[in-house]
C-alpha cells in the first residue's frame, strides 16, 4: 500500500473544506459516472436523500445514462420523520415501572444486516423511556423480557409492578 495525500484543504469550523483544486493526486475523486449505475442505486449509496437533493447531486456532480426518480422507499420518510408523541393513555403512575408496555412487531419484510427480521420495544408509563431490542426470531421475545427486566430493575432499583401487551400471544 502506496501512502501518498489523496486529497488536501484547509479546516473550517472543525470540518475539511474541499474543493477540485485541492485535489493533488485524484482529481477523478470529485467526479464518477455510472454507466451501469442506476439512479435508484445512487439514492441508497447517498443515504436516501430526497428526490429534490438527489436530482441536484445527478444533475451536477454524476453522470447517469438514467435520471428517472419513480422509486418510492417506505423508509425514506419514516427516516426522515421526527418523533411521534405519544397519546396520553389514562393511566396515572406514581414511578418508574408502575406500569410497561410492550410490543413485538414483526416479521419484517427485509432481513437486517445482522439476521433481525422482529423487534420488541418496551415504554415505561412514568419516565416514557423506551427499550428497542431486536429479535432473530419472535420465540426470542422470552429470553429478551427477562433481560430487560434484570436491566431496568437495577437501574432503577424497583421490581415492575404490571405489563400491558396488546395480547397479541408473543407472551
Amino acid at each position: 500500500m502506496i501512502k501518498e495525500v489523496l486529497l488536501s484543504g484547509k479546516s473550517r469550523d472543525g470540518l475539511y473544506v474541499l474543493s477540485a483544486s485541492s485535489a493533488t493526486s485524484l482529481p477523478q475523486a470529485f467526479s464518477s459516472t455510472c454507466l451501469s449505475t442506476s439512479v435508484d442505486v445512487w439514492h441508497r449509496r447517498l443515504g436516501h436523500p430526497s428526490p429534490r437533493i438527489l436530482h441536484l447531486w445527478v444533475k451536477n456532480k454524476v453522470s447517469c445514462t438514467s435520471t428517472q426518480f419513480n422509486f418510492y422507499y417506505l423508509a425514506c420518510p419514516l427516516g426522515k420523520s421526527s418523533r411521534l408523541t405519544l397519546k396520553t393513555t389514562g393511566h396515572q403512575t406514581r414511578a418508574p415501572l408502575d406500569l410497561i408496555f410492550s410490543d413485538v412487531w414483526g416479521p419484517s419484510p427485509i432481513l437486517s444486516s445482522d439476521g433481525f427480521r422482529y423487534f420488541v420495544i418496551f415504554v415505561d408509563a412514568h419516565t416514557k423511556f423506551i427499550w428497542f431490542y431486536p429479535l432473530v426470531a419472535k420465540s426470542d421475545v422470552f429470553a429478551i423480557i427477562h433481560q430487560f427486566q434484570t436491566l431496568v430493575e437495577r437501574q432503577f432499583s424497583l421490581k415492575i409492578k404490571s405489563v400491558q401487551t396488546d395480547w397479541g400471544g408473543e407472551y
